[in-house]
Formats: structure tokens, C-alpha cells, sequence
């Protein structure tokens, strides 16, 4: 299995500067190729420039720049040719398919957080002595940067990536062939609900409560925000308090995501251990949080419809604070490094189909949280009733599979 590892770094006040220094010649890097393929397509008679000609210039640009480029490591800049490679891929795979494409942009310098090593021993040394206060990853131009290991790490190391969240500093080891931590067999199904009121229910009626960060530090993200509102948007130089407030708000999301983090790993690693078959809907939340389309008015040109953008945006917020991508793919690692089966069922109707008797009636959903089947009368809570029809079509799914 191909897992990755992140762990902090504690480099000291020199290494902090260095390492900023790294992250702003490589996003100049890439801003430097994105504008030569900006260039060439609108000057040169819509010449490509593809990454191979890009890459055959790096000794080049090296010497010619040995202070910003020259004492990074080659192999971490053509990651960065990659990167921006990829970019142009996907941009065009985005036209072909009709969708909205959106150019590749250039990045600042608050924005481009994060180099990769492609091969560990190449401009990169990692050093693993698990639990070990002397555990030290090498950069080349940075030097030995102490690394706060919690855990040790299986499999070989593949790639190092250095990246910066806020003030904090991180590597991110992805290691191939990593054993399996399979856990001994329990013989439990279980079928799971998403949802806004409850985090998620399960098909034996228990209720996970939903802990809402987001709605939590609402209060004191408004007022940071605010306070960074004062400032003006367009300035040559950014203050000292403009660069902190920006930070106090920067600190919450962070905080908030590794709280949505945590209880997602804590969540998942209950049902894992728990059962051996995990159900659950198979949720487009893309979809789900997309703004509803405007409503022209046929009567009155240029004027539109109430449409309920407001109520969607709420409801909007509420889905993604809850978080529901980042649990399943976490359910779909551990579950995988755990040898239990995930399965992702139809979502539709779940909520509206009776258990008991199998009567679908968007009447059975009396309220957000009561359901009453109008054919048999069966009774229940709705999220329940959802996981128990999860549970059923994951069993009509295995059986076929069989």
C-alpha cells in the first residue's frame, strides 16, 4: 500500500528564514515558466512550450541565478516544472470536457506552500529514528531540520515534500509498500447515514453528534475577519498589523481544520475497529454544496426570481463544516490498511424508503428528523431509517458480488 506520513518540524529562527527563502525562489520559479508559456502562446505564433523544454534550461537558469536558484536542488525544481506541468494538463483536459477551464494563474508569495523532493537522497536525506528527539530530515541548502517523529514509518520512503501551514512547518513522507495492519475479524455490518443534525447514524440507531467547528468559532473568526477588513486591499507594502491579522485568521482555519481532522481520524478508527463491512452513501458534496441557478424573471427583464440562494448557503456552510469528503476518504485508508470492506451505495430514496415494507413516498419523510412510513405505518427516526436502507442495498450489493 502507498501511504504518506506528516510530521512537524522544529527548525530553528535561521532555518525558518532559510526556508521561506526556498519557498519564494521556487514559486519565482514557477511563476517565471508559467509566463514563458503565456508568452510563447500569445507572441510566437501559439507556440507550446511542454515541461521536457522547460527542464533543459534549469543549468542555465541555475548559473545564471546562483543566489535564488543555484542552492536549491535540481531534482525539488523540476517538481516544481511538474507542478506547474500539471497545471496546463488539467487546464486543457478542462476544455476538451466542456467545462470551465480555468487558466493556470500565477502564484504570490503567501500562496505557494509547498516544495517536493521527488526522491529521497536526491536534495533530501531522510533520517528515521522513530521517537527519537535527534530525528533529522537534510535539505539540501537548509541543512539538518529537526523533526518531531510520533510514529514510526513503514514501507520505503519515496518522496519528501516540505510544506508550510501558517507558521508551522511540516514533512510529508510518501512511502510505498507498507504493510497491512489488518485487524482479527469481528463479523459485524454496519450501515452509516451522513448527515447536518447528527454527524453521521449508524444502522443500530446510534447517533454520532456533529461537533460544528466552524459554527463554533464563528463568533471569533467574524471578528478577526473584521478587524482584517480595515485594512486596505490594494497596498504597495503590507504592514506589520495587516501581516497579523492576516495570521489571526489564517491560525483559526487552521485550528478548525485540524479539529474536523481529529474527529474524523477519531471517528472512523471506532467503526473500524469495530465492524468489518462499512456502508455507507456515495456522496457527490460537489454537487450538493453547487449555489442554485439564478431565476430570470419572464415579465420584467433584468430582474430575477427569489431563488433561495440564502437558505442553500446556509445549508451549504453546514455541509462542509461538517466535513464529509475528508471522513470517507480517511474511512476508505484505514479501512484498506485495516482489511475491512467499504461500500458506497445508491444515496437515492434512502431517506424515503420504508425498511419494512420497501413503500418509497416522499410522504414517509413526515420531518427532518421523523419518518413514518404512510403504507405500513412503521415508525422511526429518519437518519436511522437512512442507515438501515444503506445497510440493505450493501447487502443486495455483496450478494451479487458473490
Amino acid at each position: 500500500m502507498i501511504r504518506a506520513y506528516k510530521f512537524l518540524l522544529r527548525p530553528t529562527a535561521r532555518q525558518t528564514v532559510v526556508l521561506g527563502e526556498m519557498l519564494r525562489d521556487h514559486c519565482s520559479l514557477y511563476n517565471g515558466a508559467l509566463q514563458e508559456r503565456r508568452d510563447a502562446f500569445r507572441h510566437a505564433s501559439k507556440t507550446s512550450i511542454r515541461y521536457g523544454d522547460q527542464s533543459a534550461q534549469l543549468r542555465e537558469i541555475r548559473a545564471f541565478a546562483p543566489e535564488s536558484q543555484g542552492r536549491w536542488s535540481f531534482s525539488s525544481q523540476q517538481a516544481t516544472l511538474r507542478r506547474l506541468d500539471k497545471a496546463f494538463a488539467a487546464f486543457f483536459r478542462r476544455v476538451k470536457n466542456g467545462e470551465t477551464p480555468g487558466y493556470p494563474r500565477f502564484k504570490g508569495a503567501g500562496h505557494f506552500d509547498t516544495v517536493t523532493f521527488p526522491k529521497d537522497g536526491d536534495g533530501c536525506r531522510w533520517n528515521s529514528t522513530p521517537h527519537d528527539p535527534q530525528t533529522r530530515v537534510r535539505l539540501q541548502g537548509v541543512g539538518h531540520v529537526r523533526v518531531h517523529q510520533h510514529r514510526p514509518v513503514r514501507g520505503g520512503v519515496k518522496t519528501v515534500s516540505i510544506k508550510r501551514e501558517g507558521n508551522r512547518w511540516y514533512v510529508i513522507l510518501a512511502c510505498d509498500e507498507v504493510p497491512a495492519e489488518q485487524l482479527p475479524p469481528i463479523g459485524a455490518v454496519v450501515g452509516i447515514d451522513m448527515g447536518v443534525t447528527h454527524f453521521l447514524t449508524t444502522s443500530v440507531g446510534e447517533h454520532v453528534a456533529n461537533p460544528r467547528f466552524l459554527a463554533v468559532s464563528a463568533d471569533e473568526l467574524a471578528e478577526a475577519q473584521r478587524h482584517l477588513a480595515t485594512f486596505p486591499r490594494r497596498t504597495k507594502r503590507r504592514t506589520k498589523a495587516h501581516r497579523a491579522a492576516a495570521r489571526k485568521v489564517a491560525k483559526i482555519h487552521a485550528r478548525i481544520r485540524r479539529q474536523r481532522l481529529d474527529h474524523a481520524h477519531k471517528t472512523v478508527l471506532t467503526l473500524v475497529r469495530n465492524h468489518d463491512v462499512i456502508a455507507h452513501e456515495r456522496l457527490n458534496t460537489a454537487g450538493m454544496t453547487r449555489a442554485p441557478k439564478p431565476k430570470p424573471d419572464p415579465e420584467q427583464p433584468g430582474v430575477f426570481l427569489p431563488n433561495g440562494r440564502a437558505a442553500k448557503a446556509g445549508l451549504n456552510r453546514s455541509i462542509l463544516d461538517a466535513g464529509w469528503g475528508v471522513f470517507l476518504a480517511i474511512l476508505a485508508n484505514k479501512a484498506e490498511s485495516a482489511g475491512r470492506t467499504v461500500i458506497a451505495v445508491d444515496p437515492r430514496n434512502t431517506s424515503r424508503t420504508c425498511p419494512t415494507c420497501g413503500h418509497v413516498a416522499k410522504g414517509n419523510r413526515v420531518t427532518q428528523a421523523r419518518f413514518q412510513c404512510a403504507e405500513c405505518g412503521f415508525a422511526a427516526n429518519a437518519d436511522h431509517v437512512g442507515a438501515l436502507n444503506v445497510l440493505n442495498r450493501a447487502g443486495l450489493a455483496l450478494c451479487a458480488a458473490a
